[in-house]
């Protein structure tokens, strides 16, 4: 095997580690600055986990490189205990703590958007949920659909862009879809019958045709770059839906090798493929850092908020165990995606 064969192999998986450790960085960042804002005094800003390449000691804070670029972290002096000094996280306002801790998912929301917005720009033409032709032998010409047609809602689920119309058909459990078009100015409640392919097991909705692209002006750039970064969101939303009432299991999760897998792949096909890949992660860890699940910052701004409310701390103790039975939960998911990952991957 050549050193070329060897790199085109390596260096897809190399740019999908170094993103990962990226994102984490902007969601460490997010606190770090945030706290340095409210002058919470920050002991470490740790970029990867495991132990230390290097550090360098600044005024009141180490910044130090680790060798395991997957994590990181940004330690606060009282975060997790009591302490005396007057710029300890424990010490400051309820709503400066609040700041700080949603600060790290507003950051990944934020790198999300910046690259929804890099991907609407760079594309020749903004896309609509309007039909502009369709494949030769498409089915749907046939069972429902007319070109013109502006697709409104997929089985419940109202759609603004293309992804939302990807999305809709992609859930759909056989080839009928009950939509709603707007056609001649008017709304049309229709049901429309596709053809289906298998894909990795499950059957899925072939979609036959073209969605019209309109000219890119700065307005409906800025406004396609919001609904898609909605749509990124709403799509973390229904896969917890989907995971609750139990029509995916923990098996069809992707963990972190999975998800290097997949972004490795995105990045052998296309820049496009590969960005679209990490928009929808750094919006998917954004999110899932607001769920308020023991462990992440959605619990703490939980306990906040209510401590807001009710001018009473949760007890340090409490809050501890809570804590750590949370991680040793997601710890143990996690575990089982990534053996799951691994193993399709064998």
């Amino acid at each position: 095997m050549s050193i070329s064969s060897i790199w085109n192999s390596v260096y897809p998986i190399i740019i999908a580690i170094l993103f990962f450790e990226f994102i984490i960085v902007i969601h460490e960042g997010g606190h770090f600055f945030a706290a340095k804002l409210m002058k919470i005094k920050v002991n470490e800003f740790s970029v990867g986990m495991g132990p230390k390449i290097f550090q360098i000691k600044g005024k009141n804070t180490n910044y130090t490189l680790r060798w395991i670029l997957f994590g990181g972290y940004c330690s606060m002096e009282g975060e997790d205990t009591e302490s005396d000094d007057e710029n300890a996280f424990v010490n400051k306002k309820v709503w400066q703590r609040i700041f700080v801790v949603a600060a790290g998912a507003i950051m990944n929301l934020i790198l999300g958007f910046i690259i929804v917005l890099i991907i609407v720009s760079s594309q020749n033409l903004v896309g609509t949920t309007q039909i502009a032709k369709f494949e030769d032998d498409a089915l749907s010409s046939s069972r429902g659909l007319q070109v013109g047609d502006t697709i409104k809602s997929i089985d419940g689920m109202r759609v603004y862009t293309t992804n939302d119309v990807t999305t809709g058909l992609s859930r759909s459990p056989d080839g009928s879809v009950d939509m709603v078009v707007l056609r001649n100015s008017q709304e049309k409640k229709i049901t429309v019958e596709f053809a289906t392919e298998e894909y990795e097991g499950n059957q899925f909705i072939k979609m036959d045709f073209w969605l019209r692209g309109v000219d890119k002006t700065p307005a409906n750039v800025l406004l396609q770059t919001f609904r898609e970064s909605v749509s990124y969101a709403r799509m973390v939303f229904l896969s917890v839906h989907d995971l609750i009432i139990g029509r995916y299991g923990l098996s069809d999760l992707s963990g972190p090798v999975g998800a290097v897998s997949v972004v490795s792949d995105a990045v052998k096909t296309s820049v496009f493929s590969m960005l679209r890949i990490m928009a929808l992660l750094t919006i998917n860890v954004g999110l899932f850092n607001l769920f308020p699940i023991p462990a992440l910052d959605g619990w703490r701004l939980f306990v906040l908020i209510a401590e807001g409310i009710t001018r009473r701390k949760l007890p340090q103790k409490a809050e501890y165990i809570i804590n750590a039975a949370g991680l040793i939960l997601l710890l143990g998911i996690m575990c089982i995606v990534t053996f799951s990952d691994i193993t399709k991957l064998v």
